[in-house]
């Protein structure tokens, strides 16, 4: 029986905080996962049109095995400049790895498409990406906003506004897994028009308005519902993207970590339809922070990476059924929908 954390948020798993920075004018901004010590990391990509930074460090047959932060940022490739401003903060605080007589803080990061939802993005010069990330770690906390802050705050989905959204699961052999989503998908998170999540049998509580499946299922939910569809603008890739984090406390390897992604990347598949397209960018980083001290067994590792899924689905479910109105905005909130 699956439970959440005490927050049922990502910073349950011992180890983790979380910032956000946002600029509301801007309809942007960045989120930034904060390691207290460096953790075991990986990724799996499996969206057509990423944008990433420092991801190839990450593969199992390279060398480095720990990261000091991952950032999730708004603002398409503009940024990814975030993660430098994230390198500043961490770099001020001495931490990083010594390499030469110099500290270099390891910072993977990826980004999502917002530029095209309302909000001024005539910044002049330079993005303000680099700042963002770097007020985004002054703020790293165990408690954090959802919805429309950090990284969620200029999301969209096929019909509503995306967001920020977290979830956490408590394994009943004492290690916790934890999922954080910036969710901006080329498909849809509800099923068909109606207000029912596809993540609904993965529910715990009422963590996203507890509806469960519409009965009977309704006629445009077999509907392919894409964002921008039949506009002028219609789908072009790097529009769209859903990029999140799955950590937990366990011991895992580098190997092992990149499993974990690979696994979530299946709440995904379960929280949106459809996913993984050309269009997105779609991305999940894994954590592995040790906290726990517990190795897993072979059938420890399948529970690990069954509720990898879940819970990335339920964090998935709750950027959308949290985010709030802003002046501008192109979709309607998913409160709004009746």
């Amino acid at each position: 029986m699956f439970r959440t954390g005490p927050r049922n948020l990502i910073s349950d798993v011992a180890g983790l905080r979380v910032g956000n920075a946002s600029d509301a004018r801007l309809k942007s901004g960045v989120t930034t996962v904060l390691c207290d010590e460096p953790v075991v990391a990986g990724v799996q990509i499996l969206g057509g049109a990423p944008g990433t930074r420092e991801t190839d460090l990450l593969e199992p047959h390279n060398s480095i095995e720990k990261i000091h932060a991952v950032v999730l940022s708004g603002g398409s490739a503009f940024g990814l400049d975030a993660a430098s401003g994230v390198q500043a903060a961490l770099r001020e605080r001495g931490i990083g790895f010594e390499v030469g007589g110099f500290r270099v803080p390891i910072v993977p990061a990826a980004i999502l498409f917002d530029l095209r939802n309302g909000g001024d993005k005539d910044w002049g010069r330079y993005p303000p990406y680099r700042d963002l990330g770097y007020d985004s770690v002054q703020a790293a906390a165990v408690d954090f906003q959802l919805g429309t802050a950090g990284a969620g705050t200029g999301a969209l989905t096929s019909g509503l506004k995306g967001g920020l959204g977290s979830a956490s699961t408590l394994l009943d052999n004492g290690v916790t897994i934890g999922a954080l989503a910036a969710v901006n998908p080329t498909g849809s998170v509800t099923v068909g028009s109606t207000r029912h999540f596809w993540a609904a049998p993965f529910e715990i509580g009422n963590e996203f308005g507890k509806l469960g499946y519409p009965v009977p299922m309704p006629e445009d939910a077999r509907t392919i519902l894409l964002k921008y569809r039949g506009d002028q603008g219609r789908q072009t890739e790097g529009g769209n993207t859903t990029i999140a984090v799955i950590a937990t406390d366990a011991v895992l390897t580098k190997a092992a970590a990149k499993r974990l992604a690979i696994s979530a990347h299946d709440g995904f598949v379960r929280a949106i339809w459809p996913t993984h397209t050309p269009a997105d960018g779609d991305l999940v980083f894994a954590l592995a922070t040790g906290k726990s001290g517990i190795e897993l067994t072979a059938d420890a590792a399948v529970d690990l990476y069954a509720a990898a899924g879940a819970t990335m689905a339920r964090a998935i479910s709750r950027g959308v059924f949290a985010a709030t109105r802003a002046d501008n905005d192109l979709f309607p909130v998913w409160s709004a929908r009746r």
